[in-house]
């Protein structure tokens, strides 16, 4: 696999187009990092890493509106890619449908949001974006 963290959104974007509860994925720990920073803003319900087998795995239970059945998450899409990496400084980070959504990046501090890397004042590289 040339782009695990593609495969990763992949998997969740298409758990959501196709109404799924869960979603299962093969664990690393940047992976646990992206799943741990969408749980914190409310983008998935719930998640538990499993690490009996060793490489491991994640699941990941999906959240949607209990009247609409409209999932929380509605773009999920990479930024940097293995053929072409996108970074930015501090000053340049974006912002995601004007702050309504997130941009999740792999700074020096570790992966975090666009909010918390300006509060940081940190750039690196842009990992993907969710609104």
């Amino acid at each position: 696999m040339t782009d695990p963290i593609a495969d990763y959104l992949t998997r969740v974007r298409n758990a959501v187009m196709a109404k799924h509860r869960m979603v299962e994925i093969p664990a690393s720990n940047i992976k646990k990092d992206i799943t741990r920073i969408l749980y914190e803003k409310g983008y998935i319900l719930n998640f538990k890493f499993e690490d009996d087998p060793k490489p491991g795995k994640i699941k990941i239970a999906l959240k949607y509106h209990t009247v609409t059945k409209q999932s929380a998450i509605n773009r999920l899409s990479r930024v940097s890619k293995p053929g072409l990496r996108k970074y930015v400084n501090s000053g340049s980070l974006p912002r995601v449908l004007n702050g309504l959504g997130i941009a999740i990046l792999s700074t020096s501090k570790g992966v975090m949001t666009d909010k918390e890397a300006r509060k940081e004042n940190v750039g690196g590289e842009v990992i993907c974006y969710v609104s």
